[in-house]
């Protein structure tokens, strides 16, 4: 199998994180977005919506969304666990991703694509958007900061892909938009220091 890549994307770093993490080699073939080769006769035989991460199977099966994709690696390898245990930490292991996607890197990824220059003429860019959705995370980074008081991971007392997909949203925050965790924020700014030490983090 290989990985259809875009090494900027959150997506694909959510990918590349959990990869690392199971400890497999996949070879990774980056995608050059900007000059269009996701837009390929070849590229939208395999993903229709000409995106990436993608799963590219042995047998010449895709497989898109980088949640989809995650929880095949977990299937095929279930340790370590980074989606749950059992019945119960599956779901919370779950609910917290879903969280993470939804309230964090989702509008994350808005103000970027409402904000950047490389998205003029591509999208149609609504800067009041933007303002809402840096709004939005800005009011889940002080949740996510209580919620993370006594605890050290935010599902729970391990690393799993929810965390991943926080973390790939934050990477994006620091990196593209401006938005870092405030240091007087304790509980967010202990868990960054947790996540970003680890080995996989720059994968």
């Amino acid at each position: 199998m290989k990985l259809y890549d875009l090494p900027p994307s959150p997506n694909a770093r959510r990918v590349r994180i959990f990869i690392a993490e199971k400890g497999l080699d996949i070879p990774l073939h980056p995608v050059d977005m900007m000059a269009g080769e996701n837009k390929s006769p070849e590229y939208l035989a395999k993903n229709p919506l000409g995106k990436m991460p993608l799963l590219e199977l042995d047998d010449g099966r895709c497989i898109a969304e980088s949640a989809a994709i995650c929880r095949y690696l977990e299937e095929l390898h279930p340790d370590p666990p980074l989606m749950g245990r059992d019945a119960i930490d599956r779901a919370l292991v779950e609910m917290w991703h879903r969280r993470m996607e939804l309230e964090l890197l989702n509008p994350m990824i808005s103000v970027f694509v409402h904000t950047a220059e490389m998205w003029q003429g591509r999208v149609v860019q609504i800067p009041q958007l933007a303002e809402v959705s840096r709004e939005q995370v800005q009011a889940r980074m002080a949740w996510l900061d209580e919620e993370l008081k006594g605890r050290e991971y935010i599902a729970g007392d391990s690393y799993t892909v929810a965390d991943i997909a926080a973390q790939c949203a934050f990477v994006m925050g620091k990196a593209a938009v401006g938005i870092r965790i405030p240091e007087d924020m304790s509980g967010l700014s202990q868990w960054w220091s947790r996540v970003t030490s680890r080995p996989t983090a720059r994968a």
